[in-house]
């Protein structure tokens, strides 16, 4: 019998986030070192839990949000994945629509139809997650009921946080810059591992990463910029993937003894690795691109 849809999507999120784990970006976790307290493993299992919620057929992206993350915390007891969940979970939703247009217009459409019961899941959510540097906000806090749709609710911090920019400008950053550069590697010769370093790279070379800017300020995540943007060079002077590595584990160190960790680029390369995969799924599956 052959697969559902909801099972090759299940499974497309498990590789994307695998693929994530096998690249050593620097600063987050990988199979190559552990950092803040997780390691590669707690992630799989992660992905493995939260899978089956983000690809549940008919349920609408709250719930796949909320599920995702409650899954989640059963099994691994801490906050691994919410802004992961986040994005993917209304990448997920669109995938599971029927009829015409691609996988972007379908995005659109989904975030476009969110409401404030979505954003009450979400918020639930978050709240369960209790991510690091989470402050209480001025307006429409997650401790408080909802009263404006999830959509809208991002977009209010949009300014402050790298996923919620995603909602607010139709994941642009995933499938702008990211593709291009996961396009841009491939064309060089890189295996799956040097690509998935190279999009972690044009994301963390370009954004100060927004949870660190949360956890320490806005200087620390700037200098973190300027030391991405300095490896970044030295990576597009190289295409062995060992001279690769070594510049990113060089890097990794640092950051990691200082206790930064740029999670939520490491967020938006998931989503371009999902997204990826999600390409090669649907054409098979609605006949659109």
């Amino acid at each position: 019998m052959a697969d559902s849809l909801a099972e090759k999507i299940a499974r497309a999120f498990v590789a994307a986030c695998e693929d994530e784990l096998a690249a050593p970006k620097p600063g987050n976790v990988h199979i190559y070192a552990p950092g803040h307290g997780m390691e590669a493993a707690d992630f799989v299992a992660s992905a493995n839990a939260a899978a089956p919620f983000l690809a549940a057929p008919g349920a609408r992206v709250g719930e796949r949000i909320l599920g995702a993350v409650e899954a989640t915390w059963t099994r691994v007891g801490c906050n691994t994945n919410l802004g992961i969940v986040l994005l993917c979970a209304p990448l997920a939703h669109a995938a599971m629509q029927e009829g015409p247009g691609g996988l972007a217009e379908k995005l659109a459409t989904t975030l476009g139809a969110l409401d404030s019961t979505d954003a009450d899941l979400a918020f639930r959510a978050i709240l369960r997650a209790s991510p690091a540097g989470l402050g209480a906000a001025p307006q429409h806090d997650v401790a408080e009921p909802a009263r404006i749709s999830l959509l809208e609710a991002m977009a209010l911090a949009a300014d402050r946080d790298l996923v919620a920019r995603q909602y607010a400008n139709g994941f642009a950053d995933v499938f702008g810059a990211g593709r291009a550069a996961m396009l841009r590697s491939s064309a060089r010769g890189h295996d799956r591992e040097m690509t998935t370093l190279q999009l972690f790279m044009s994301y963390a070379r370009q954004f100060p990463d927004t949870h660190i800017q949360r956890k320490f300020g806005e200087k620390v995540a700037l200098d973190a910029l300027t030391d991405f943007r300095e490896a970044a060079s030295l990576l597009d002077a190289v295409d062995e993937r060992d001279s690769m590595f070594r510049i990113a584990l060089e890097l990794d160190r640092s950051l990691k003894k200082s206790g930064y960790n740029p999670g939520a680029c490491a967020d938006l390369t998931v989503a371009a690795l999902f997204v990826d995969y999600l390409l090669a799924i649907l054409p098979n599956v609605h006949k659109n691109g």
